[in-house]
């Protein structure tokens, strides 16, 4: 007699019996586990190994005058003409060494560059952190094909867990309606599995590290 039993009914058979059957945890402490092993680097080594293994452009300044030569060097490399920042505290320090910038949305479908802070450095990812609570607001980080971050020592964390304990200690019940994380330049493998950069944002992420506090 032939069997009519269907896959459905054959894939339950065997969920019950498997059910019946009693068999010892081989995890019995997998919750207990972390989900990391420790880490013995130092937060600003592991950022950028993580950073820059998701193509994001890491440099490190002592001070403002090594991060605005830095800036300079890097401009001309490139050839930058339409840079666009509208954080007060940045503009602070770009003013101070009159570096010249774009303050509003003037011509902004021309921007090369957006220049913005961010909120917190996630070093076990190489994720940078960022919200709508400054002027940047939401566009300045994703419309221009690159974008700029300064960040601070001092906003480097270990776990994101411990990035979103920094938003709670800054805005407290008043958090932004926009918080995101960014991993490295927009990508995506959509098509035919070809990996693109610039898909969905910036074509590089370059994150400028000053040794410090953040701005006040």
């Amino acid at each position: 007699m032939r069997d009519i039993t269907t896959s459905k009914e054959k894939l339950l058979k065997k969920v019950r019996k498997a059910l019946l059957e009693k068999r010892d945890n081989p995890y019995p402490n997998l919750e207990d586990l972390p989900m990391y092993p420790p880490n013995e680097e130092m937060l600003e080594v592991l950022f950028a190994e993580e950073f820059t293994a998701v193509s994001g452009q890491f440099v490190f300044c002592e001070d403002d005058v090594q991060f605005i030569e830095n800036l300079l060097e890097l401009a001309e490399e490139r050839k930058w003409h339409k840079i666009y920042c509208w954080e007060p505290k940045l503009q602070e320090i770009l003013n101070t060494y009159e570096y010249p910038f774009f303050e509003t949305d003037k011509d902004f479908d021309k921007a090369e560059v957006g220049f913005t802070l961010c909120e917190a450095l996630i070093a076990r990812n190489g994720t940078v952190l960022l919200s709508n609570g400054d002027a940047a607001g939401r566009r300045l980080s994703i419309y221009p094909p690159v974008h700029i971050v300064l960040a601070y020592t001092s906003q480097l964390v270990l776990d994101l867990k411990d990035g979103f304990k920094l938003l709670k200690e800054k805005y407290g019940n008043r958090l932004p309606s926009m918080i995101t994380h960014v991993t490295g330049p927009s990508r995506t493998a959509d098509i035919e599995k070809t990996l693109v950069l610039g898909a969905h944002g910036p074509k590089e992420l370059f994150v400028f590290l000053l040794d410090g506090q953040v701005l006040l």
